[in-house]
C-alpha cells in the first residue's frame, strides 16, 4: 500500500512539474490593439483571428493599447465621423474583455513576439497614415514598441494596413498588402503597395490566404480585409501569419 501510495505521489509530482514547465516554456506575445471597428479602431475579425490562432497554439496573450483618444469615432452604419470621440484603450478593451494595459506599459523584454492587426484605427490612431500617407508619423509608443522588438530580433506580425507601421519604422523591410492594382487588386489596395515603397520598404504580392515573412527582419505581413473576401479565407491568413510569426518566435528561443 505504501510503495503504491508513493508511486501515484511520485508521478502526479512529475505530471505537475511536467505542467509546470510546459507553462514556463509557452511562447508569449503581445498583441497591440488601436479600438473596436473597421472604420475607427481594429478590425474586429482579425482581431478575432489573431486571438483564435494564438490561442489554439497555446502561446500566452496579452493585450495592450494606446491611452490616447481616437482621431474620430465612426457611426458604422453610416461610414459617417460622430459628435462624440472616444479612448482607444477603452475601445480596445471590448475587444480584449477588459484585460489590456497602456501600451506605454508594455516590456518587450517580456515577450517572444508582436502581434499588430489591421483596421483604419493602425492607420487613425496608431499613426497618421490616414492623413499623411506616406509622411506619416507613428504614435511615440507605438514606434518605440516596434523598434524594441526589432532590434532584440523577437518577430512581428502585421495584417491589412498594419504594415505601414513597419515600413515607417524598418528600412528596406519587406511586406505585403496582398496584390496591387496591375495585379487585380481593387479598393482599399490603390496606391498602398507603391507608397509603402516610397517609403523604402519591398512590396511583395501574395494571395490572400498567403503570408510573407521576411527573415532578415522576421516581419511577417498578410493582406486580411486588404482583400475584399469572405470571412473564412481573412481567417486563414491570418492563421498563416500567426504560424509563421510562432516559428520564428520558436527559433529564437
Amino acid at each position: 500500500m505504501f510503495s503504491r501510495a508513493l508511486l501515484v505521489t511520485r508521478r502526479a509530482s512529475n505530471i505537475g512539474r511536467t505542467f509546470s514547465l510546459s507553462v514556463m516554456a509557452s511562447t508569449k506575445v503581445a498583441v497591440v490593439l488601436s479600438g473596436c471597428g473597421v472604420y475607427d479602431g481594429s478590425e474586429v475579425h482579425e482581431a478575432s483571428a489573431c486571438l483564435v490562432h494564438l490561442s489554439r497554439a497555446g502561446t500566452e496573450i496579452s493585450m495592450f493599447a494606446p491611452d490616447v483618444e481616437q482621431m474620430h469615432a465612426i457611426d458604422h452604419t453610416k461610414g459617417e465621423p460622430m459628435p462624440a470621440n472616444r479612448n482607444v484603450l477603452v475601445e480596445s478593451a471590448r475587444i480584449a474583455r477588459g484585460n489590456i494595459k497602456a501600451l506605454s506599459e508594455i516590456k518587450a523584454d517580456d515577450f517572444d513576439a508582436l502581434v499588430i492587426p489591421g483596421g483604419f484605427g493602425a492607420a487613425k490612431n496608431l499613426c497618421d497614415w490616414a492623413v499623411k500617407n506616406v509622411d506619416c508619423t507613428l504614435n511615440a509608443d507605438v514606434e518605440k514598441t516596434i523598434k524594441q522588438f526589432h532590434s532584440m530580433k523577437k518577430p512581428i506580425g502585421l495584417c491589412c494596413i498594419a504594415p505601414v507601421l513597419a515600413a515607417k519604422c524598418i528600412p528596406g523591410v519587406e511586406l505585403t498588402v496582398g496584390k496591387t492594382e496591375e495585379e487585380g487588386g481593387k479598393w482599399p489596395y490603390a496606391g498602398t503597395a507603391a507608397a509603402l515603397e516610397k517609403c523604402g520598404a519591398k512590396h511583395v504580392v501574395t494571395e490572400v490566404t498567403e503570408a510573407h515573412v521576411d527573415t532578415a527582419n522576421k516581419v511577417v505581413t498578410t493582406a486580411a480585409f486588404m482583400h475584399e473576401g469572405p470571412f473564412y479565407l481573412i481567417h486563414d491568413g491570418v492563421g498563416q501569419m500567426i504560424s509563421k510569426v510562432l516559428q520564428l518566435a520558436k527559433q529564437s528561443r
